[in-house]
C-alpha cells in the first residue's frame, strides 16, 4: 500500500541550537506545507544527520529524509558504511553544502596538511560531515603514516565549544553559506578558513562527480577573499513506498515557496528544475518524475 499522509523529514539532532541547516529546512518545509491547504503534514525527527537518516529511511521509521548526495549515493550503491543497498529515491536536489575548515586564525595552520598530528572536530557520528572529513583528510596523507589527525566525533555546537576552548585545533562542517552558528563564532573568534579546492579531483577519481570545486565568497564570516573549497548536493530523498500524489503535493509546494526555504539554510542561490533533477545514481522517485514532466515538460 501506498503511504499517503504521513511523511516526516529528520532533522539532525542538536541542530536546533547550534543553527544547522537540516532542522532549519525540515521546520520551514513543514511550515510552507502546512500553510499550503495541503493534507499532508511533515513532522520533522531528530537525528544523527545523513547516515542516520539514511538508515531511518531504509528501515522504514522515517519516509522523507535530507542528506548529502555523497552519503545518499553510497546508501544507494550499497558502499560503505551501508552494509548493502538501500531501496531509496530522490524528489530533488535541492542545495549545496560548502565544506568549511576553520582554524583560529591567530594559529599557525594554513592548509590541511598542516594539521598532522593535531586534534580536530571533523562531524558527529552519523553524519555526511564525518564522511567527507574522512575522505578529505585521507586524500591530504592524514589518515595514517607517523601523525595522523586526530578526529574527534563533535556536532556542530559542541565543534564550535571546542575551537573556542582550545582542546581542538580545526572544524570541519558541511553546509550553507552562511552558516549561523559559525557567523556566531566567527564575531567571537577571529577565523582562518583553510582552501580545500585542490582536493576536489581526487574525492571526484575516487568518489565520483558528488563532488565540485565552489568558493566561500569575501564578506561570509568576515572573509576578506574568496577561499575555494569542496561542494556536495544535499538531496530531499523518499522512501519508494511514499505514494505518487504525496511527492508531487510536496514538490508543488517546494518549487512555490523556495526563496524562504533555502533563505533558512544558505544563500545567494534559487531551486530550478535542472538542477534539482540532478541526483546522480540517486533515482528520481516516480512522483517526482511525473512532477517534473507535467510542470516543465
Amino acid at each position: 500500500m501506498r503511504r499517503e499522509l504521513r511523511p516526516r523529514v529528520p532533522a539532525p539532532a542538536g541542530h536546533r541550537a547550534a543553527g544547522g541547516p537540516y532542522n532549519a529546512f525540515g521546520q520551514a518545509l513543514a511550515r510552507a506545507l502546512a500553510d499550503s491547504g495541503s493534507r499532508l503534514r511533515i513532522v520533522p525527527v531528530a537525528t544523527a544527520a545523513s547516515v542516520d537518516n539514511l538508515r531511518r529511511l531504509d528501515e522504514g521509521s522515517v519516509d522523507l529524509a535530507l542528506s548529502m548526495a555523497d552519503v545518499a549515493e553510497d546508501a544507494v550503491l550499497g558502499s560503505a558504511p551501508f552494509a548493502r543497498p538501500a531501496p531509496v529515491t530522490a524528489l530533488a536536489r535541492v542545495y549545496v553544502n560548502y565544506t568549511h575548515l576553520l582554524v583560529p586564525a591567530a594559529g599557525p595552520a594554513r592548509s590541511v596538511t598542516d594539521l598532522a598530528g593535531r586534534p580536530l572536530a571533523a562531524g558527529a557520528a552519523g553524519s555526511g560531515v564525518q564522511v567527507l572529513a574522512g575522505r578529505l583528510l585521507s586524500a591530504a596523507g592524514l589518515t595514517a603514516g607517523p601523525s595522523p589527525a586526530d578526529e574527534r566525533q563533535l556536532g556542530l555546537a559542541e565543534s564550535a565549544a571546542a575551537l573556542r576552548a582550545g582542546t581542538v585545533d580545526a572544524v570541519f562542517w558541511s553546509g550553507g553559506v552562511p552558516t549561523p552558528a559559525l557567523t556566531g563564532l566567527a564575531r567571537e573568534l577571529p577565523l582562518r578558513f583553510l582552501p580545500l579546492d585542490g582536493y576536489a579531483a581526487a574525492l571526484r577519481d575516487r568518489y565520483g562527480p558528488v563532488y565540485t570545486a565552489v568558493t566561500l565568497p569575501a564578506g561570509a564570516y568576515g572573509l576578506t577573499a574568496p577561499v575555494g573549497t569542496v561542494g556536495v548536493g544535499n538531496y530531499l530523498l523518499a522512501r519508494e513506498d511514499v505514494a505518487a500524489s504525496a511527492a508531487g503535493d510536496l514538490l508543488r509546494v517546494l518549487f512555490d515557496r523556495w526563496r524562504e526555504l533555502l533563505r533558512e539554510v544558505t544563500a545567494g542561490v534559487r531551486l530550478e528544475p535542472r538542477f534539482a533533477i540532478s541526483t546522480g545514481a540517486v533515482p528520481l522517485h516516480p512522483g517526482a518524475v511525473s512532477y517534473y514532466r507535467s510542470a516543465y515538460g
